[in-house]
C-alpha cells in the first residue's frame, strides 16, 4: 500500500510544486515561468521522498534513490508537457512519470531496511 501512496504523493507534490514555481517565476517573465516550474518540480520530488521516508513508505536508505527517480520522471514529464501544450492531455498524463520514477527509484525494500 505504501507504494501506491508514494506514487500518488510524488505526482501531487512534484506537480503542485512545479505549478507554484511557475506562478512565482511569472514575476520575472517568460523565462521565469519555465525555470520556476522546473525548480519547483525538483523541490517537490525531494519533498515527496522525504515525506515517504518520514511516513515509513520507504526506508531512509531508499530516500536518495527515490528522489533521483522522481526527479528524472518529473524532468521527462516536463519535456513531454512542453511539447504537448496544445492539448491538456499530454501535460496532465505526463505527470504519471514522476510517480513511476519514484516507485522505480525506491526499488524493493530489503529485509534489513524494515
Amino acid at each position: 500500500m505504501g507504494r501506491i501512496f508514494l506514487f500518488l504523493t510524488a505526482i501531487v507534490l512534484s506537480g503542485g510544486a512545479a505549478m507554484g514555481g511557475s506562478i512565482a517565476g511569472n514575476a520575472v517573465g517568460k523565462t521565469g515561468i519555465w525555470v520556476g516550474g522546473i525548480l519547483g518540480g525538483l523541490v517537490g520530488a525531494s519533498l515527496s521522498s522525504w515525506l515517504a521516508a518520514r511516513l515509513g513508505w520507504i526506508s531512509n536508505s531508499q530516500r536518495a534513490r527515490t528522489t533521483i527517480g522522481t526527479a528524472i520522471g518529473f524532468l521527462m514529464a516536463a519535456a513531454i508537457a512542453v511539447n504537448t501544450l496544445s492539448s491538456p492531455v499530454g501535460p496532465i498524463a505526463s505527470t504519471v512519470l514522476a510517480g513511476l520514477g519514484a516507485v522505480i527509484g525506491a526499488g524493493r525494500m530489503r529485509e534489513d531496511d524494515r
